[in-house]
């Protein structure tokens, strides 16, 4: 982690986690960089809390209820500022993920003439089932395209393989031959994840910033408004 790290606040908020996903290097950087954000704007959020609460403590017509209730107040601003920007990158996260689900299983086009995609698809359903799958897998790793394509882009009853299978079969295929697409939408994965992981960890972290639980910053809250209503004048 860097070295602006604040003893005060959970590590588990701290931005540089997000460099601990698998597959974070320069070419996913920027695909990670709002969850980065994210985590940052929580984790100096938090700590604006906790500084406040220090600041609270010097001011002398401040008891200590007080001190709560104020730090409470900005307590609260900062959380609706952290909730919305992690909630907002999550639903982004969700939808490039979604996006790239959807790259990742579409159909395969055929690479092959006609003829010769049903000359290939008529070979292998004549293949036992073992040496059918063999045959299509090595085809995928090696790059065999027209083999593997006619075999991934037509129905599956053609080559004697189950429709599940092929679809199996074609997300194999495009994440083989389409290497970044899969590596994105894996650390795309991972920040979801991240996220929902530790997000619950923030409200905690505020109530250890302020001082007191949410339902008692409360109740002082309550009963100041309660006393003050004593001094206010009243018409006749």
């Amino acid at each position: 982690m860097s070295k602006n790290i604040d003893v005060r606040v959970s590590a588990s908020l701290h931005p540089d986690n997000v460099k601990q996903i698998e597959g974070y290097d320069s070419e996913t950087e920027a695909v990670l960089a709002p969850t980065m954000t994210a985590f940052s704007e929580a984790y100096e959020g938090i700590r604006a809390v906790h500084n406040a609460r220090e600041k609270a403590k010097t001011n002398p017509t401040w008891n200590e209820a007080m001190q709560i209730i104020h730090t409470d107040d900005f307590a609260q601003k900062q959380f609706a500022r952290i909730a919305k920007a992690m909630d907002s990158t999550r639903v982004n996260l969700e939808k490039g993920i979604a996006h790239l689900e959807g790259e990742l299983s579409k159909p395969v086009e055929s690479k092959a003439a006609g003829g010769i995609a049903a000359e290939v698809r008529a070979h292998i359903k004549g293949l036992s089932t073992s040496e059918r799958m063999t045959v299509i897998q090595r085809a995928i790793d090696d790059g065999d395209h027209i083999v593997a394509s006619s075999v991934l882009g037509a129905p599956a009853m053609l080559s004697g393989i189950d429709p599940k299978m092929q679809q199996v079969l074609t997300r194999i295929y495009h994440e083989r031959h389409n290497p970044a697409t899969a590596k994105r939408l894996k650390v795309m994965q991972s920040a979801k994840a991240l996220i929902e992981e530790r997000g619950g960890l923030v409200f905690k972290e505020l109530e250890k910033a302020v001082g007191a639980k949410p339902h008692q910053a409360k109740a002082l809250r309550e009963a100041k408004t309660a006393a003050e209503k004593a001094f206010v004048l009243k018409d006749a």
